[in-house]
C-alpha cells in the first residue's frame, strides 16, 4: 500500500476524490437550481424565500469551494466543467422555477440526495482513516438534516 503526502492509502484517495467529485457536481446542479429560485421566485411569500434562497445558495456555494479543495488536498483534480456536473448529478437541473412550494419541494428532495451521497463518503472516508473528510461528511450532514426539518416544515409536513 502506497501513502500520499498526507499519509493516506493512494489507492483510496481516488475512490474518494471520484466520490467528492459526484458529490461537487450535485451540489452545483442543485447551486444553480436555488439561484434560480432566489431570481425567479414570485408570490405572498417573496420575501421570505427570497431572502431564505440567497442564504441557502451562499451557504451551497462555501461548500462547493471545500469540497474541490478537499479533492485537491487528496491529491486530486476537482470537476471543474458544467458538462461534467450535468453528466454525473443525480440533482435535475431546474429551469424557470417561480412557485416557492414547488422550489421548496426540490430543496428537499435534492438535500435527500446530497445526504445519501455524503453518507457513502463519510463510510469511505471512514474506512480510509481519512479524518479531514469525515469531519467535512459530518459536518455538513448534521447542518443539512436540519435544514431538511425546517423545509418540510414549511412544506406542513
Amino acid at each position: 500500500m502506497s501513502k500520499n503526502f498526507i499519509g493516506l492509502d493512494s489507492g483510496k484517495t481516488v475512490e474518494l476524490s471520484d466520490a467528492l467529485n459526484d458529490l461537487l457536481s450535485n451540489y452545483q446542479i442543485f447551486y444553480m437550481n436555488v439561484r434560480g429560485y432566489h431570481w425567479n421566485i414570485k408570490g405572498e411569500n417573496f420575501f421570505e424565500l427570497h431572502a431564505k434562497f440567497e442564504e441557502l445558495y451562499d451557504d451551497l456555494l462555501l461548500k462547493i469551494d471545500e469540497i474541490a479543495e478537499r479533492v485537491l488536498t487528496l491529491g486530486h483534480r476537482p470537476a471543474h466543467a458544467y458538462s461534467t456536473y450535468m453528466e454525473r448529478s443525480e440533482i435535475p437541473e431546474r429551469k424557470d422555477v417561480s412557485d416557492g412550494r414547488e422550489a421548496v419541494e426540490n430543496i428537499v428532495e435534492s438535500f435527500g440526495k446530497l445526504i445519501g451521497k455524503q453518507r457513502n463518503l463519510l463510510s469511505l472516508a471512514g474506512d480510509a482513516e481519512d479524518e479531514g473528510t469525515v469531519a467535512l461528511m459530518s459536518d455538513y450532514i448534521s447542518q443539512q438534516e436540519k435544514m431538511v426539518w425546517m423545509y418540510r416544515s414549511y412544506l406542513g409536513k
